[in-house]
């Protein structure tokens, strides 16, 4: 029988989505190999270098698609630190979807979230000013367009400052701490 093993990783900011640095930067950038040290496993969708949170890597090909391909509709929850105040008008846009270059956005789940208590540091911080507010909100979309949270929430003035990934599916994030990982059900928890 076919090996069928999960990994659930806290994707750090500016760590690549992948094992190896392919850039033609002269400076070694992290990628997942510098905290993952298994073989064989593949991410199975991505999270860009500015995003941090829940990665979910497999070592099944088959899984691999049903976990990244929009086909499979799976959910992604994202908490987003956005620049401004999120106002009735905003939000409903965002549940609705909006127009974007590569076309409407399906409707998302979207909520106002509280300022997270126990959130880690990000290194460097998110830029603060004095005289601009900044708010939260928790997205979960269906599909999974290239950089889609950022631009649907630039699109209705709100841009986002942070952006974690806290679910793919039934996986969570939970407690994991960025750079850490574990093993997990394939089937999720």
């Amino acid at each position: 029988m076919t090996s069928l093993r999960v990994i659930l990783f806290n994707k750090p900011y500016g760590v690549l989505p992948q094992f190896t640095d392919k850039g033609t930067q002269g400076d070694k950038r992290p990628t997942l190999s510098s905290f993952i040290d298994v073989p064989g496993f593949y991410p199975a969708g991505r999270l860009d270098r500015d995003s941090e949170g829940l990665m979910v890597l497999t070592d099944h090909g088959p899984l691999q698609a049903r976990i990244a391909h929009p086909k499979y509709k799976r959910a992604k929850t994202y908490l987003v630190q956005v620049e401004g105040t999120p106002d009735a008008d905003a939000i409903e846009r965002l549940r609705k979807g909006v127009m974007l270059k590569d076309g409407q956005t399906a409707p998302a789940e979207v909520r106002i979230a509280p300022t997270p208590e126990t959130l880690w540091p990000r290194d460097p911080p998110v830029r603060f000013r004095k005289t601009v507010p900044d708010a939260w909100i928790e997205i979960t979309l269906r599909e999974g367009r290239n950089r889609q949270v950022r631009r649907m929430t630039a699109h209705v003035g709100l841009p986002t400052l942070r952006l974690i990934r806290l679910s793919v599916g039934d996986w969570h994030l939970n407690d994991l701490m960025p750079g850490a990982w574990r093993y997990a059900s394939a089937s999720g928890p």
